[in-house]
């Protein structure tokens, strides 16, 4: 059966390749800020464990799974509690909340990437960790891994690669 792909590949208006990944949560927009800016939060969900100077220009440290290399990267927009965006190898993420209403929040995942070939890697990665997000966001725990190269994200990668979704990027431990 394939998989339910929720990422959009686009190109924004400068030309950058970029996937898109939007959700609506049944919170206020400050308890779905606090999912996005806690670290604690984030490590439930995000693919990396993150230290964060949450200011712009502040350094964001990035540490995976046990083994894997230590990375940095810098903080380029804060706005709580609608907009926090920042760099990362070279590519971007930008979150966006918007209160649908006072116990309902649209957030938006942009993920502008370094290289166009990257995009049914992190599609695939990105569906895995905001499927812990959600599960998250419902109050559940989450089973098993959201990230690395356990997590189930080949089903996804595939399903990324039929729709015609630019790849052929390394995958961290698999290559």
């Amino acid at each position: 059966m394939p998989a339910d792909l929720t990422g959009t590949f686009l190109r924004l208006g400068d030309g950058r390749p970029a996937l898109r990944f939007t959700r609506a949560y049944g919170h206020p927009v400050d308890r779905v800020w606090h999912f996005v800016t806690d670290l604690g939060e984030l490590a439930q969900w995000f693919p990396f464990r993150a230290e964060m100077d949450l200011r712009p220009g502040g350094t964001i440290v990035f540490r995976g799974e046990t083994g894997a290399e230590e990375f940095t990267g810098t903080v380029l927009a804060v706005d709580p509690p609608g907009h926090l965006s920042f760099e990362w190898g070279g590519s971007e993420l930008h979150f966006d909340l918007e209160e649908i209403d006072d116990r309902h929040t649209r957030f938006t995942l942009t993920d502008i990437l370094a290289a166009e070939d990257t995009a049914a890697r992190n599609g695939a990665g990105w569906e895995v960790c905001l499927a812990a997000l959600d599960t998250r966001a419902r109050g559940e725990r989450f089973e098993g891994p959201h990230a690395g190269v356990h997590a189930p994200w080949k089903g996804f990668y595939e399903a990324y690669i039929a729709a015609g979704v630019p790849s052929g990027a390394p995958v961290p431990g698999q290559d």
